[in-house]
């Protein structure tokens, strides 16, 4: 019977055969220890030789790493294994023999394993990662579908810029001018005022020329829009699909969260609500805390949110930003028309901001007003507007970038680890 490593669980005691890759192998005079991957998991497999012969034996010491083979045996439990089971192995036969391996079992650069990131997936610590990730992904359909969203997909080519130009990728659209999307948040208020409640998952570019820990060129975003819906609905939805995320990863990624050294009991904690404070508040707390230059009006950097972060064990929303440093859409805030009604929401531990949200301008005149002020003319941008003209209400959203959140959730430093193929500063390849 073929079974995968994950399902092996099923089969204690059963003779199955797993299509494996040797990960790593030892051996101790009569017994050679066989790790073994299969893309759902790693699993030990026991070769004794009493058992399978001289021949067997032998074949099996001289297995080289990253050699594929289907492996037969009987599935048998361990407590010492984070799997929990190990194979006894009746016999194997090699599929493919993989000669001179370049990523062995010993340290290595960073350059060198970014230029082999094709080969560097299948390590066990990078498998884990790219597991937190796909259950932050199922979290988050499972969320949204359960609370009524649609789906909708917006364009990656697009005439019209979310926020400015400056760090865009711009291309030539035949005879016109386009640009890779920074965010595909203008049309999801359009779907909006169509779905009332929707979300899209895809690819956003930033031509932003940043060689820090959070930042990639190319990286995925989750971006909710939801007509009918306040700045504080906006900052209910927030905290709860993020607590639903942190608590599906405890729950169905343990292995992985082991693999990776991560420390559980600061996710433990996370749970809606989170704590809130004003743009005003944090700019005296990061005063508090040693960052006498910075003023009122300031953008907050890492070291500033991390300052910030510290202070709470929770993520914590940072709301009423000063209008002039945010995007034009944002609405003001009617008491305050400094500050819009909007929240960057900051993750624990150092990780930095992994929402930005606002209620959106739903004023025709305001809107046309905040066109003029930034310049925004042309064909490009008119049908943003006609969401205005044509039975507008109150609406708000949000975008969460996925890298950050897996950086936080897994305990993973850089973001060039949480994404299978990150494109960065100075890379392209592979």
């Amino acid at each position: 019977m073929k079974t995968t490593i994950a399902e092996v669980h099923k089969h204690v005691g059963e003779e199955v055969t797993i299509g494996a890759w040797l990960a790593n192998k030892r051996s101790s005079g009569k017994i050679a220890f066989l790790q073994l991957r299969d893309g759902t998991g790693f699993m030990q497999g026991v070769v004794v030789k009493a058992e399978v012969g001289e021949e067997k034996f032998q074949e099996a010491k001289s297995l080289t790493q990253e050699s594929s083979l289907y492996v037969t045996g009987t599935i048998v439990e361990d407590t010492r294994s984070p799997l929990g089971f190990e194979m006894q192995v009746n016999d194997f036969e090699l599929i493919h023999e993989a000669v001179d391996y370049p990523i062995t079992p010993k340290n290595h650069g960073t350059e060198f394993l970014m230029d082999h990131r094709h080969l560097w997936l299948r390590s066990k610590k990078q498998h884990a990662v790219m597991k937190v990730r796909n259950e932050i992904i199922r979290a988050t359909y499972e969320f949204f579908n359960e609370q009524g969203y649609v789906k909708v997909d917006p364009p990656i080519l697009t005439g019209a810029s979310a926020e400015g130009t400056t760090e865009l990728f711009h291309t030539k659209y035949f005879d016109e001018d386009a640009y890779l999307s920074q965010s595909g948040q203008l049309y999801m208020e359009a779907a909006a005022m169509a779905f009332g409640k929707v979300f899209s998952f895809g690819p956003t570019f930033r031509a932003e020329k940043s060689k820090t820990r959070r930042h990639l060129i190319e990286f995925w975003m989750i971006e909710p829009e939801m007509a009918f819906m306040d700045h504080e609905d906006s900052l209910q939805v927030q905290e709860h699909y993020v607590s639903h995320v942190v608590q599906s990863v405890l729950k169905n990624c343990t292995i992985e969260l082991a693999v990776l050294d991560r420390d559980t009991s600061q996710l433990e904690k996370i749970s809606a609500p989170f704590p809130r404070i004003t743009y005003d508040e944090a700019i005296q707390l990061v005063k508090e805390k040693g960052f006498d230059d910075v003023e009122w009006g300031d953008d907050f950097g890492a070291p500033h949110e991390t300052a910030i972060a510290e202070s709470f064990d929770k993520p914590v929303f940072i709301t009423h930003w000063p209008a002039e440093i945010k995007a034009f859409y944002m609405k003001p805030d009617p008491k305050r028309p400094d500050v819009v009604l909007c929240a960057d929401l900051i993750a624990p531990e150092g990780y930095g901001e992994i929402i930005g949200g606002s209620q959106r301008i739903d004023d025709m005149e305001l809107m046309e007003q905040r066109y003029e002020e930034n310049g925004l003319t042309g064909p490009a941008y008119e049908w943003y507007l006609q969401l205005r003209q044509y039975g507008s209400v109150p609406h708000s959203g949000f975008g969460l970038g996925l890298e950050r959140t897996v950086a936080w959730i897994a305990g993973v430093e850089h973001v060039r680890e949480t994404i299978p193929f990150p494109r960065l500063l100075n890379r392209l390849y592979p």
